[in-house]
């Protein structure tokens, strides 16, 4: 599987602005349009979001043991299995995008003042086929990447449900 590769620069400005997106994109929406479904068979902004703090909790937490330990061995989880033992569908929009945001403010303490040579630490990583060996970069580039696509998905929540009005 090909990744997109970003600079520590790129990865971290896309890590900063998704919570301040979001907000921006979905402000004007109501509570029940937040937890509104735009078409049947899609996601309503609020599992949307509750899908980002998934990926949030399992990748980030990838990150830190990464910078924790030498060289560790990970085990794939699956952010979709994860959610599954967490409240965030039941959260309230607002409520949860606060969560995610103080989230993600504790990663960006721990990635902002990395030396350079950080970025680069390893963890072996097995449950998905081969092993594979992934940086602490290629994890923040994989969630900055994913959230971006999900930004998009937010703007046509929004479209779809204003069109409703």
């Amino acid at each position: 599987m090909s990744r997109p590769t970003l600079t520590i620069d790129q990865a971290l400005t896309l890590l900063r602005q998704t919570p301040s997106r979001i907000a921006e994109i979905t402000a004007a929406l109501s509570h029940a349009q937040l937890h509104t479904c735009p078409a049947p068979d899609k996601w309503s902004a609020n599992e949307v979001l509750a899908h980002l703090r998934s990926c949030a909790d399992v990748w980030g937490d990838c990150m830190r043991v990464i910078l924790a330990k030498n060289t560790p061995t990970i085990h794939v989880v699956n952010p979709r299995t994860w959610i599954e033992s967490t409240n965030y569908l039941d959260q309230k929009f607002q409520l949860s995008l606060r969560a995610f945001t103080a989230q993600r403010t504790d990663l960006l303490a721990i990635l902002e003042p990395l030396p350079r040579k950080s970025w680069s630490r390893k963890a072996r990583i097995t449950g998905a086929g081969s092993p594979l060996e992934w940086t602490v970069l290629i994890y923040a580039t994989r969630l900055g990447v994913h959230e971006r696509a999900h930004l998009k998905q937010f703007k046509r929540i929004a479209e779809a449900l204003r069109k409703r009005q």
